[in-house]
């Protein structure tokens, strides 16, 4: 395999995963920039380069732009916002990312975020580190049960499906919304992200990080949540208005939230730290040995597929219809 495609050029902007990027080594000629700027495209990179393997770099219209042979663009990760996969279909250029791999771990810890998040584990935990337990009694009765809670998901793509499967077997109710109902799940369909608000009091998002999803999680959203809400981010931080749930948190229109995004990761801001009612993570979802290995084989094996049987095995929506030169 390695001598059918090792003529290939593939870029690499930015970091990417250690064993995608040994496999890109071993099969394909590659080529490494700092990041995803258009600017450190040189002229033989432009003239060899016909496909792209990213994991944090975005990679814009104008990175596309600059490698007029490029055919593949493979993204690390299920979520591919940083990637302009509409501007690469009209150019003729596949875009590929990394579902179902990492489904069931994302959804294991959500279900672990919400549990932690309602029961306070992390702080028992600590309270028994320090001492506390020892020389104060037990850790106080947490004030919220994950008993008789009705749950909603914003997003029932494959992950949001996995969480659902998870709460339905916890003894939770399941209701969703998405931007279109789901022909093969019988939960209740909301037609809005209010509505569903409305008629649950733990909601879980899932979304992808589009321009229509920007800060779908409000103010509004959220006092539609109630007093006794609490939130769940597993999909994409730029879904949440950040400043508005630290306000609800801080109010008691919520109470409580856990995270494992955030809208300008690494930074968290301040206001959420400093919540005693959030649970936070630092973008875990998949970040296991196991499936960062598979994810990473996912998105190699996407460009081995695409140059040596013309085509991909896991196009984004956008491309679907893109065909090899």
């Amino acid at each position: 395999m390695a001598t059918a495609t090792k003529s290939i050029a593939i870029l690499v902007p930015g970091d990417l995963n250690k064993h995608a990027l040994k496999r890109i080594e071993s099969e394909f000629s590659i080529y490494r920039i700092v990041d995803g700027s258009a600017s450190h495209v040189t002229p033989e990179m432009a003239e060899r380069v016909r496909g792209l393997s990213t994991m944090v770099a975005p990679v814009s219209a104008e990175l596309i732009d600059a490698l007029p042979n490029l055919e593949i663009v493979a993204n690390y990760g299920v979520g591919y916002d940083k990637v302009d996969a509409k501007h690469a279909a009209t150019k003729g250029v596949m875009v590929t990312n990394t579902p179902d791999v990492l489904t069931e771990e994302v959804a294991d810890v959500a279900l672990g975020l919400l549990i932690n998040t309602i029961r306070q584990l992390s702080a028992a935990e600590n309270w028994l580190r320090a001492g506390k337990w020892e020389s104060e009694g037990p850790y106080r009765l947490t004030p919220l049960t994950l008993r008789g809670r009705r749950a909603g998901i914003f997003g029932m793509g494959r992950i949001g499906r996995a969480i659902a499967r998870r709460l339905e077997a916890s003894g939770l109710s399941v209701e969703y919304h998405n931007r279109s109902r789901v022909k093969d799940v019988s939960y209740k369909y909301h037609d809005t992200l209010k509505g569903l608000a409305e008629s649950v009091d733990t909601l879980v998002s899932v979304a992808p990080g589009t321009p229509s999803t920007a800060n779908a999680v409000n103010a509004e959203i959220l006092a539609a949540l109630g007093k006794n809400g609490v939130f769940i981010n597993i999909g994409r931080g730029s879904t949440v208005d950040e400043a508005a749930l630290a306000t609800a948190l801080k109010e008691g229109t919520i109470a409580a939230a856990g995270l494992d995004v955030f809208a300008d990761e690494p930074h968290v801001p301040q206001a959420l730290l400093d919540a005693p009612n959030t649970s936070l993570l630092p973008h875990v979802g998949s970040a296991s040995e196991h499936t960062r290995r598979a994810m990473a084989d996912l998105s190699v094996d996407n460009l081995v597929s695409w140059f040596t049987e013309g085509k991909a095995i896991t196009a984004v929506p956008e491309t679907a219809d893109v065909a090899r030169p």
